[in-house]
């Protein structure tokens, strides 16, 4: 029997990327057309088609959505080309992050998954996560989602050997956060809003010339997940909470095997990504990390994607040209 770290060892670091390039690619050919749908779907089939290409037994625990909800890469979806024979994987992805980014020509638009050993990535619920991540280099206990933003940045700010008016926060552009954007011009925080996109939000707080120092606020649990994928391959550190607005999205949780006592559970970067996990992004659209597809003369296009490896710590730049035929 083949353990599904090997077959991370084998497959994961090129095959991942080519999947992420296989659905920009797709996705590009709907950029400013104004078509979310459109480009959803192109990503999505484009992803799906290059899962089944692998020589895995994958499960998609976090994708489109459930089964009646989406047709393609829903959750609990089998793909890969060896179903019952191969190693298994979970598969964590986003075909397309940034459906109207795309369809709008706006930035930071990305092709996203993650994958990991079964039973290693959370089933998140398609809910909102409060969300709190910085990058790397930071002592253990920086962050802490049980306090105020304005604790969290002086922290934060305190451990980088700044004053807090000298750290940039990460923040979705959306009304739910007005009280948030508040306290942190309060305090003299620069903010970095975003109009979309918080994969590559909390990615940002990876690479110091993004400039942004910490990603805060709400926004999709299944991208949280995502998220944390990419962090615990850099040593980043990231706390997401559950936000439930109805009934109807708890009974949601628990039929992904959240139980009530954890409703209001804070999560650690581990618990929503452990073990061996990989992550892989390839640019749709320009952005503060990635150069978006780019179509170019002579049937040549070129794709910027980025792989990384928990195990390992290591990050691969992958810059691609790609003849069509």
């Amino acid at each position: 029997m083949v353990k599904a770290s090997d077959v991370l060892d084998r497959v994961l670091v090129l095959e991942m990327v080519r999947v992420t390039e296989a659905a920009a690619i797709a996705a590009s050919r709907q950029i400013g057309r104004g078509n979310e749908k459109a480009a959803d779907a192109a990503a999505v089939e484009a992803m799906r088609d290059a899962f089944n290409q692998l020589e895995f037994d994958g499960t998609v625990v976090i994708g489109e959505g459930e089964r009646d909800e989406a047709p393609m890469l829903y959750i609990g979806e089998k793909v890969g080309a060896a179903i019952g024979s191969g190693p298994k994987v979970d598969i964590a992805l986003d075909p397309l992050e940034g459906t109207t980014i795309t369809a709008k020509a706006g930035p930071n638009a990305l092709a996203v998954l993650a994958i990991a050993e079964e039973g290693c990535l959370l089933n998140a619920p398609d809910t909102y996560m409060d969300k709190l991540a910085i990058g790397p280099g930071y002592p253990k206990g920086t962050i802490d989602l049980s306090k105020s933003p304005t604790w969290n940045i002086e922290k934060i700010a305190k451990a980088k050997g700044v004053e807090p008016h000298e750290i940039i926060a990460c923040v979705l552009d959306r009304p739910r956060h007005e009280k948030l954007i508040a306290e942190l011009r309060e305090i003299g925080c620069g903010i970095k809003l975003i109009p979309d996109g918080d994969v590559a939000g909390v990615i940002a707080t990876t690479d110091e010339d993004t400039t942004v120092d910490v990603y805060m606020g709400q926004g999709g649990a299944p991208e949280g997940v995502l998220a944390a994928a990419a962090l615990r391959c850099v040593g980043g550190q990231f706390q997401g909470r559950l936000v439930f607005r109805n009934e109807d999205e708890k009974a949601r949780a628990r039929k992904w095997g959240i139980e009530d006592k954890d409703f209001d559970r804070i999560y650690s970067l581990k618990e929503l990504a452990k073990g061996d996990v990989i992550f892989a992004a390839t640019g749709v659209t320009d952005g503060s990390m990635l150069d978006g597809v780019k179509h170019r003369r002579g049937n040549v296009m070129t794709t910027e994607s980025v792989v990384m490896r928990a195990s390992s710590g290591t990050i691969r730049w992958v810059k691609g040209e790609h003849h069509k035929g």
